[in-house]
């Protein structure tokens, strides 16, 4: 499998889990020293992102992606993709389209998400 499949596929496991809420996988994909810059400028951490959805402070009704460019040096692949998103967070919805950059690190055999950002299209 190349990189970029490899990342692919974890794209898809991130908004699957994402979607669900899925706890376990988030940990896995989420680096401990995460750093994400929401769209309102709020900069987050992997406890604060976890915590949203343990707490069911986040939950998504839709999600859907297009637009990647995946963009690999050595250990390190950046993604940018256009996300389609329905959500509801902290009793707002949200509802939009938003374009994210997310910077995936090769870890032994494991990748995990180390930093992002995300804005309104």
């Amino acid at each position: 499998m190349t990189q970029t499949e490899q990342i692919l596929e974890c794209e898809i496991r991130l908004l699957e889990a994402m979607k669900s809420s899925d706890i376990k996988v988030l940990d896995e994909l989420i680096h401990d020293n995460l750093i994400f810059n929401l769209p309102t400028g709020q900069t987050i951490t992997k406890s604060m992102d976890i915590e949203n959805y343990r707490s069911g402070n986040m939950s998504i009704q839709d999600i859907s992606t297009s637009d990647y460019i995946i963009v690999s040096i050595e250990t390190i692949t950046t993604v940018a993709v256009t996300m389609s998103l329905k959500a509801r967070y902290a009793n707002q919805i949200i509802e939009g389209n938003f374009r994210y950059l997310r910077v995936w690190k090769l870890f032994d055999k494991s990748w995990k998400i180390i930093a992002g950002s995300g804005f309104l299209i």
